[in-house]
């Protein structure tokens, strides 16, 4: 796409900018994405209370964690946009260098524990269509994680999938320090209609 299929708002409104405040922890900058979903406010601000609730760390699934989860399934589904964005704020919340480069290689990596893994194998399962969920999966998933814990990783799957449907669709336009976090770290990186 040359253009997005709807621009985001250019004028910071005092109600937006309450808005960006909150993205300036997680990733140093406010989504286009966020802007865009403000033409009709009552979408970001549905969207940013979602953000808040499945983001919060309740157990023990970090926020570096959920990040990567992201990651793995915007990459599975695609969505460059949303790469660049889950990778940055994997990095802003503390995985190493290594996890961050190889973080789609995670199966034979050494720097993601077992409990670590079973979550971005779950996180594979169940991005994919048809999804590949099933007993095994559940069986490992529960030696290392409880109840609320797969909540809270599924909360972060299903979030993305929203995500990555509606920044592949819009083709929003990548901001210059997601884009930087992406040729830093994803392999090949190539933000196609997301690009300028």
């Amino acid at each position: 796409m040359k253009n997005p299929l709807v621009k985001p708002l250019n004028k910071e409104s005092k109600e937006l900018k309450k808005l960006i405040k909150f993205y300036d922890e997680t990733l140093g900058f406010c989504p286009n994405s966020v802007k865009t979903m403000f033409i009709r406010p009552e979408i970001a601000y549905s969207f940013i209370e979602l953000n808040k609730a499945v983001m919060e760390n309740k157990g023990k699934v970090s926020s570096k964690l959920k990040r990567m989860i992201g990651f793995v399934s915007s990459r599975l589904t695609g969505c460059n946009y949303c790469q660049a964005h889950t990778i940055r704020a994997a990095e802003r919340y503390g995985a190493s260098d290594d996890q961050l480069e190889n973080v789609w290689e995670f199966r034979e990596s050494k720097n993601f524990s077992e409990k670590e893994k079973i979550a971005l194998e779950f996180s594979i399962a169940a991005s994919s269509i048809p999804n590949g969920v099933d007993e095994n999966l559940s069986r490992e998933l529960r030696r290392y994680w409880d109840d609320g814990e797969i909540v809270e990783m599924l909360g972060v799957i299903s979030l993305f999938g929203f995500l990555n449907r509606w920044n592949d669709s819009m083709g929003t336009r990548i901001e210059e320090e997601a884009d930087k976090s992406g040729k830093k770290y994803i392999k090949g990186w190539d933000p196609k209609k997301h690009k300028n």
